[in-house]
């Protein structure tokens, strides 16, 4: 089995066929495909078979399949100053996307 290595959303995640991951926010709607070209690294499991990009390996692709369309649980935010009756509270709820790997298409074929 092999695995690799995708950069999407300014983040890297590490990632096998079957594998479900939560990325930030992309367009799309449930069971959408989604195509992943920014692969920067491809390995067997054995890590024999290794290739680095320089930045990313051209030609290379990973499918992946839109799961669901969500949103993380509240983190809550508190601003607050000593002294001058100053206290500030808010809530933010983050985007994501589940996406399930499908295929992992290395430059070969």
């Amino acid at each position: 089995m092999t695995f690799a290595v995708i950069a999407t959303g300014g983040k890297q995640y590490l990632v096998q066929k079957g594998t479900k991951v939560k990325i930030e926010k992309i367009e799309g709607k449930a069971k959408d495909a989604v195509t992943f070209d920014k692969v920067l690294l491809l390995s067997d499991d054995s890590g024999k078979a290794c290739t680095l990009g320089k930045p990313t390996i051209s030609g290379a692709k990973v499918t992946g399949k839109i799961i669901r369309q969500g949103r993380a649980k509240k983190v809550t935010v508190v601003k607050y100053k000593n002294k001058i009756h100053y206290t500030r509270t808010q809530g933010h709820r983050q985007p994501f996307t589940e996406v399930e790997i499908i295929h992992i298409q290395s430059k070969k074929g």
